[in-house]
């Protein structure tokens, strides 16, 4: 049984030596697509730290609210602010796409915020019986203002929440100290505003190795999302091989050998999962030697190899099923090649390799617990950013290696049923 499992491996191996170009794609695709996403989130996310996204304010009120907004805007090292612009002018740049985003404060904002503020701190003292020398002459509340904000059509949503939740931010605590003003000047206090901080205040915790902090970055969400790509990339090569052994007539050969078919299956089986270890050895050592080179993080492995190497095992099992039933059912490369390049592309977009499943709408979110390349990428993220153990990822692995199971069952099936006589 092992001989003929030793030859089965042999066959697949000259299979491959034939195609050489398709080897070197397995290999060096992968590697060019990691180094390339890589660079192009690191540089975005470094241009984004080190320049400013240029924005229109127009400031008509010219007063103490819009100064205060406009400071906060400028100390926040993320705008550079123009003011050349009238509100028509500023609509049609942003709304053609010349600037992202422009900020219209209203006339009046500051002296209708005191008023206001006024109005309803006479209104609070006085329902106490604290009459105050200008509660008779209470003033009326007037209507809200607003501040009008364009942004490009084109924007991303993520970017209109962040801005408006800033701004929101920054009105927010004005008013407040407006109001804590008014009550000050109402009730004759001579406490000093500076001296009320927020009481409550947000901190992060992160995750420590020692004394220092581990900080996620793009090589580590990269080098597992790109590894696990490449892997089921050889649904590609692996689909064509089984096809051409039917074309070719090596499959009759196979079966009249008294070499049962699983044994075939086996052969291609270690063949392949050498492979997807061979790819997952070039993307680590491209994250550790490599990047470094290229102002980027480099990609901390340490104490993590062997739970690593095992979620590749049972992806690469994952990735060998699809493309032996793949290449079962397909009776010609035209129909295995785009398929499986198609298909796996889809995978990936399911499973979050393109974007966050967390991102996704909700009924994605729930189909996405169905791709393998899901279930591949939170094993390597648990390792990884989490720091846990095989014994934390063995649903994943299980569902892995089930998936194996099931795939090459049904070869098996749809084998013996278009070959009985």
């Amino acid at each position: 049984m092992l001989y003929k499992l030793w030859r089965s491996f042999i066959k697949e191996i000259l299979l491959l030596k034939r195609d050489i170009g398709g080897i070197v794609i397995i290999f060096v695709m992968p590697l060019l697509l990691i180094i390339t996403i890589t660079l192009i989130q690191d540089s975005t996310f470094k241009n984004l730290e080190g320049s400013k996204i240029p924005i229109i304010f127009i400031d008509n009120d010219k007063s103490e609210v819009s100064k205060s907004i406009k400071k906060e805007l400028e100390n926040s090292k993320t705008f550079q602010l123009l003011t050349d612009y009238n509100e028509k002018s500023a609509q049609e740049a942003v709304f053609s796409g010349e600037y992202q985003m422009s900020i219209v404060i209203p006339e009046n904002l500051t002296k209708d915020l005191n008023s206001n503020i006024e109005s309803k701190v006479q209104k609070i003292v006085s329902s106490f019986g604290l009459e105050s020398d200008s509660a008779a002459t209470l003033k009326p509340v007037l209507k809200a203002k607003e501040i009008h904000l364009y942004f490009d059509p084109a924007t991303n949503s993520g970017f209109k929440s962040s801005v408006m939740n800033s701004v929101n931010k920054m009105v927010f605590e004005i008013e407040n100290k407006k109001i804590y003003k008014a009550f000050q000047d109402q009730l004759g206090t001579t406490e000093n505003l500076e001296e009320n901080k927020n009481l409550i205040s947000f901190k992060e915790i992160t995750p420590k190795k020692g004394d220092t902090e581990i900080l996620p970055n793009s090589v580590q969400h990269n080098v597992p999302a790109w590894t696990l790509f490449a892997i089921f990339f050889i649904v590609v090569p692996l689909s064509i091989n089984l096809v051409k052994e039917k074309s070719q007539g090596t499959s009759v050969r196979a079966r009249v050998s008294p070499t049962p078919y699983y044994i075939h299956i086996l052969g291609k089986t270690f063949t392949y999962l050498i492979i997807c270890i061979i790819q997952f050895l070039l993307m680590v050592a491209v994250g550790i030697y490599l990047f470094p080179y290229m102002d980027l993080p480099a990609f901390d492995v340490s104490g993590k190899m062997f739970h690593l190497i095992i979620v590749t095992l049972f992806a690469g099992l994952a990735a060998i099923g699809f493309g032996v039933l793949l290449g079962t059912i397909a009776d010609t490369q035209e129909q295995s090649a785009p398929f499986g390049a198609t298909s796996v592309v889809v995978l990936a977009a399911i499973g979050g390799i393109w974007v966050p499943v967390f991102l996704m709408p909700e009924f994605m979110q729930h189909v996405a617990k169905f791709s393998p390349m899901n279930w591949g990428l939170n094993a390597y993220y648990d390792i990884i950013l989490r720091n846990s153990g095989i014994g934390n990822v063995a649903k994943e692995l299980a569902l892995l290696f089930l998936f194996y199971v099931a795939m090459v069952s049904v070869s098996i099936f749809y084998e013996r049923k278009q070959n009985a006589v």
